[in-house]
């Protein structure tokens, strides 16, 4: 399951009125059986079944196949319970509604489910009952795959990676003894950092340099989408980086110490475009000819809510100085809320217009 279907579940739920749980399967691989034939020879600590032939039944953890067989046997549980695979994403679920007006979504991400439904308890009971599965955690939802939810005054949905942040700003104090200083921007205003000349670093600077660099990018991953460009900036150096670039790095620890609390706020108004001009291209003129829109035939049906798909995009131009190259970021809304976000050093050098 991608972390940007995630999000677009999380939207549709909040836009459609769904309520949000979150569920842990405990000993998920061993709900399912293999279809390998493994066996051992059983040894002394088998007391009296030494020397016996023992079968494997059950899909253990650390054999090869267990993780699909695990996904093959909630892929039968889901279809038992009437959800069908997105087309677009088959690791998220869904199904209509009992009056028809809307669907109900469930996102699997190994042994950890998301559930938008009208009524997802009735659901956990399903499992626990009728499939014997045992659930470890479930409830409505507050932290799932590194993120914190929780609704706003408002009855906003509100996601943070608050402790994911919290947790690699503990491991930069651990890495260079001391906390973040302050910092208002991540990188500063009209930086270059290609153009850097100080002294290139040694072994373990450049492995706290790359540890840093992961870190960062699965704080992008979770949401910190504000940090997106400084990081795509700084990431190309990570096999050689100078101590300046360094430092840079440092910087955005710094800018996330004074911004933890920083969080997308799940907005399910649709936004007003009323005073833009409504202009059609004519393609016959492009490269691309006399098109159409293809509409798959077998997408499923409308239900639920309104969605605007609102793409905004930008690129800092001339943002390498040496190759010329500029830096481009994409920004992706449903309605009024942040669901995907792309950047990265284009791979031409264009010219301004």
């Amino acid at each position: 399951m991608s972390i940007h279907g995630l999000r677009i579940v999380l939207m549709l739920a909040k836009l459609n009125d769904l309520e949000l749980w979150g569920a842990d399967i405990g000993n998920a691989y061993l709900e399912a059986f293999t279809d390998e034939k493994l066996y051992i020879i059983a040894g002394p600590e088998f007391e009296e079944l030494e020397g016996h032939i023992l079968v494997f039944h059950k899909a253990l953890y650390g054999l090869k196949s267990s993780g699909l067989r695990g996904s093959e046997k909630l892929h039968d549980i889901m279809k038992d319970l009437g959800f069908l695979p997105s087309k677009a994403d088959p690791y998220i679920w869904y199904r209509e509604n009992k009056d028809g007006t809307k669907y109900e979504y469930v996102a699997i991400y190994v042994d950890d489910l998301l559930m938008a439904m009208e009524n997802p308890k009735e659901m956990i009971d399903q499992l626990k009952e009728k499939f014997k599965l045992k659930i470890k955690v479930d409830g409505p939802l507050e932290y799932h795959l590194g993120c914190d939810y929780y609704l706003n005054p408002d009855d906003t949905l509100v996601a943070a990676p608050r402790k994911y942040v919290s947790k690699i700003l503990e491991a930069y104090k651990i890495m260079f003894g001391e906390d973040p200083k302050s910092s208002k921007l991540p990188l500063d205003k009209n930086d270059h950092p290609d153009l850097d000349n100080s002294e290139l670093v040694g072994p373990d600077q450049i492995q706290k340099y790359m540890t840093m660099i992961g870190q960062l990018q699965s704080a992008v991953t979770l949401g910190r989408f504000d940090i997106l460009s400084q990081v795509v900036s700084m990431s190309r150096f990570r096999l050689a980086p100078r101590a300046g670039h360094v430092a840079r790095v440092k910087k955005i620890f710094v800018y996330l110490s004074k911004t933890k609390h920083y969080a997308i706020r799940f907005r399910t108004d649709e936004p007003d475009y009323s005073n833009l001009p409504d202009q059609d291209y004519d393609w016959c003129r492009s490269v691309y000819g006399d098109v159409h829109e293809e509409i798959p035939e077998d997408a499923p049906k409308p239900l639920g809510k309104p969605v605007v798909h609102s793409v905004y995009l930008d690129a800092n131009l001339f943002h390498d100085m040496v190759t010329g190259r500029a830096l481009s970021a994409v920004l992706h809304f449903l309605n009024m809320t942040p669901i995907d976000w792309f950047s990265k050093r284009q791979a031409t050098v264009e010219t301004a217009t």
